[in-house]
């Protein structure tokens, strides 16, 4: 198995893309924290992998408060004994007209998707320093390569996660240790169902999205898993740096397609 006896944090492990990977990385041999704020829903994704034969426990964590992330990391080691893989996947999206924007909507996203992402790294990175190994897959989003309207402070901290994942990616290569970030398009998640329950035509809105994504489809979330899981396994032992696009092709095509 791709990733057999490896430890690994997965936060935003309650649902969505974060249960797709934790999912996976249990079914490839891991040992998963399933990390998340939701209690509930965490403790249900754990025992869904339990039963599935999996390894894995759950642990309550806000990501934005250095303290309960430091708190997260020991009991993960106190739970396995050591962390081989971090993946930042906890995150909020946020659509709002930038001049309606307040502070409090800005520091929100900044403080879960960015913030979230440099407490969880700092934390692990000494313990990576000391074994000598340790790799971190940090979930971007296809907003890295383009925008729409509404979402600057998402935009913002995306684009500020690949920033920190390529100057991590060089400042630890010689030391054993690998960053790249996951980029997913559009997924089936809680976003993709909001935005059909939305529509004003569902049928217009299907057609839209398969229009514009060039292999007709949204992806799902255990494909998801198995791209973070390759980036997070020995497979990619020669990938530090990069930012995967996981988007049907969407990135790629120059212009929307008329439906």
């Amino acid at each position: 198995m791709r990733l057999n006896e490896k430890v690994a944090i997965v936060t935003g492990a309650s649902s969505g893309i974060g249960v797709g990977i934790a999912e996976v990385f249990a079914e490839q041999g891991a040992k998963v924290a399933c990390v998340a704020r939701r209690q509930e829903e965490g403790e249900s994704v754990v025992r869904s992998i339990r039963d599935q034969g999996g390894n894995a426990v759950f642990i309550q964590c806000d990501v934005s408060s250095e303290d309960a992330v430091l708190a997260m990391v020991q009991k993960t080691v106190d739970a396995f004994g050591r962390i081989d893989v971090l993946v930042n996947n906890a995150g909020v999206n946020f659509v709002r007209a930038f001049e309606e924007m307040t502070v409090s909507d800005w520091d929100r996203v900044m403080e879960v998707d960015l913030r979230g992402t440099f407490l969880c790294t700092k934390a692990c990175i000494q313990l990576f320093l000391k074994q000598g190994t340790g790799n971190v897959v940090n979930i971007a989003s296809v907003h890295t390569q383009a925008c729409l309207p509404g979402a600057a402070p998402y935009d913002a901290a995306k684009w500020g996660m690949v920033g920190m994942t390529k100057a991590l990616a060089v400042e630890y290569a010689s030391q054993g240790l690998r960053f790249n970030c996951l980029s997913p398009g559009l997924i089936d998640t809680q976003i993709w169902k909001d935005i059909q329950d939305g529509a004003e035509d569902l049928d217009a809105c299907l057609k839209h999205w398969r229009a514009n994504i060039p292999m007709g489809r949204v992806g799902t979330i255990r494909e998801m898993g198995l791209a973070t899981a390759f980036l997070a396994s020995d497979d990619a032992s020669y990938i530090t740096g990069a930012n995967l696009m996981a988007d049907g092709g969407m990135t790629s095509q120059l212009i929307s397609r008329e439906i």
